[in-house]
């Protein structure tokens, strides 16, 4: 680890201010991965500013009829929020799939969107990496791929996002509120993390010198009929291999509304609008759900190590309307 200073920030302006001073800095809540990222000589910070003394930590309704989630709040202080449970039970669950009891009591929602890839190469300061140092090369295209991305990738990077929380986020059509020297701006979660493309090194649209707030939910939570698939290696603290995050609105078995969202596939968590869109006054049923898998993944590309998520991904889809529709069985029984 490199030689640092530190310091604390007690309002946003002041966080935004300290670091705007000095663009090497960094700023820290739980810690829960940059100071992986620290200690495997990945990140370099020169300046730590402490935000934990931020007003950040309140989970409020909005005026639209949502719920604002400050950036400080824990993982598991969502989670367990009886507001959160009940009305977008889909991030509660996604959430508790995620990490472990202790990493959860001290990361932060703001921190979760910020996670990056845990790309064996990327964290190989040894090895050569796009993302770590651009131009340098992506060794995982013909090395270790088993966990790395089937959507959306580039020439330049494969690697995936690894966080549970996002990909529910990503299906309840959360906001990212940001501050920055210049105000702050909300911005649609689908617009928040990027593709590689060219950049992989810049995994959002965030301005270097902005700080996340909050995280916004709309209205609708698809408590009713929703599922959090997660496949992973072992049953406790494994990122996801594919991971489904699924909300519907069904009247009777007619598909009036869905959103999903994949993750351990690409680069963000991943959706597919227009195939949504199909699904609109379709029978919920094994022909409309196999159809839409074929749709989700029809610019799926595998490589030698990970092309089995192509079907596992489909099977994973299926297994989350299911679930769905069983919740929806057990509704119409009581």
């Amino acid at each position: 680890m490199n030689r640092f200073s530190y310091t604390r920030a007690s309002e946003v302006p002041q966080a935004i201010d300290q670091h705007c001073a000095n663009r090497a800095a960094a700023f820290i809540a739980g810690g829960t991965n940059l100071v992986d990222l620290w200690r495997e000589n990945v990140a370099h910070p020169q300046l730590v500013i402490d935000i934990n003394r931020l007003p950040l930590r309140q989970i409020e309704p909005t005026a639209a009829g949502g719920l604002k989630i400050g950036a400080l709040v824990t993982n598991s202080a969502a989670a367990y929020d009886a507001t959160i449970s009940a009305r977008y039970p889909l991030l509660s669950k996604a959430i508790l799939a995620g990490a472990s009891p202790q990493i959860r009591n001290v990361a932060s929602v703001g921190g979760n969107l910020l996670q990056r890839t845990r790309c064996l190469y990327f964290y190989d300061a040894g090895t050569r990496c796009n993302k770590r140092e651009p131009g340098t090369g992506c060794p995982a295209m013909e090395g270790v791929n088993r966990m790395h991305a089937i959507l959306g990738a580039s020439e330049h990077c494969i690697a995936v996002h690894p966080s549970d929380m996002c990909v529910a986020l990503a299906a309840l059509d959360a906001t990212v509120h940001l501050s920055g020297p210049d105000g702050s701006r909300v911005l649609p979660f689908a617009d928040f993390h990027r593709l590689p493309g060219d950049t992989p090194h810049i995994d959002t649209n965030m301005r270097d010198d902005e700080l996340i707030t909050a995280v916004e939910l709309p209205k609708q939570g698809f408590a009713e009929h929703h599922a959090y698939v997660k496949v992973r290696d072992r049953a406790s603290y494994a990122f996801a291999l594919v991971s489904v995050a699924l909300g519907l609105e069904l009247a009777g078995d007619i598909i009036v509304n869905a959103h999903c969202a994949l993750g351990g596939v690409a680069h963000k968590p991943w959706r597919n609008t227009d195939a949504e869109a199909s699904l609109r006054g379709k029978p919920l049923n094994a022909d409309t759900v196999r159809n839409f898998a074929t749709d989700m993944l029809r610019d799926a590309r595998g490589r030698r190590g990970n092309a089995f998520k192509i079907e596992l991904t489909a099977r994973a889809i299926e297994r989350a309307f299911a679930m769905a529709a069983q919740r929806s069985l057990e509704e119409h029984a009581r």
